[in-house]
């Protein structure tokens, strides 16, 4: 009885300090990312402000808090939109409330049709997201504080404003990571 009290207690505490350098993994790398981010202040703001407009929006509109599972992420003032929606009713629904943000310039529509994903399969796409921003990081080609890394359903999803080399670097290295289904690359290019 007493091993498996320490075995259980090994177990919660490698849990627990997972959860830690994930945490500490985004920590730095959010820290990081808006220091060194190649959109000026005023853009940072504004792609914010898109965010939290389009969150607001989605909420208020009924049938698709309920009843999906959707993120919006915006860079340069191009929204991502994420997540899953049971039918193409509440799919198309979400990006004609988007399209009512103020700022949006352009909607990636990457919602799927289906049910939503669990919360094993949400907080596995936090560790992808973690392991793609740390093999990132580690590369001499890409600087990493400009890429945008999303992970949905083990999609992985690349934003940011980049040369071509660098986002041609950072897909190959999002394709090699231990998980990741697929890899879109949604960046705008700086040369």
């Amino acid at each position: 009885m007493k091993k498996l009290k320490h075995l259980l207690l090994i177990a919660s505490a490698a849990a627990m300090l997972q959860g830690c350098v994930t945490a500490a993994v985004v920590g730095v790398v959010g820290g990081a990312t808006v220091i060194n981010d190649n959109r000026s202040v005023g853009k940072l703001i504004d792609d914010q402000k898109i965010e939290l407009a389009a969150h607001a929006k989605l909420a208020n509109v009924d049938g698709l808090s309920d009843n999906t599972n959707l993120q919006v992420v915006s860079v340069n003032a191009k929204a991502l939109i994420v997540g899953q929606a049971p039918n193409s009713y509440l799919k198309n629904l979400a990006i004609k409330t988007l399209n009512q943000v103020d700022g949006i310039e352009q909607i990636h529509d990457q919602i799927r049709i289906g049910n939503t994903v669990s919360v094993t399969t949400q907080s596995n796409d936090v560790w992808l997201t973690s392991k793609v921003k740390t093999a990132l990081f580690t590369s001499d080609i890409v600087d990493a504080t400009n890429i945008k890394v999303v992970t949905e359903n083990a999609e992985v999803f690349l934003l940011g404003l980049v040369n071509a080399n660098q986002a041609n670097a950072a897909v190959e290295i999002a394709r090699n990571i231990g998980g990741v289904n697929r890899v879109f690359k949604m960046f705008e290019y700086t040369d």
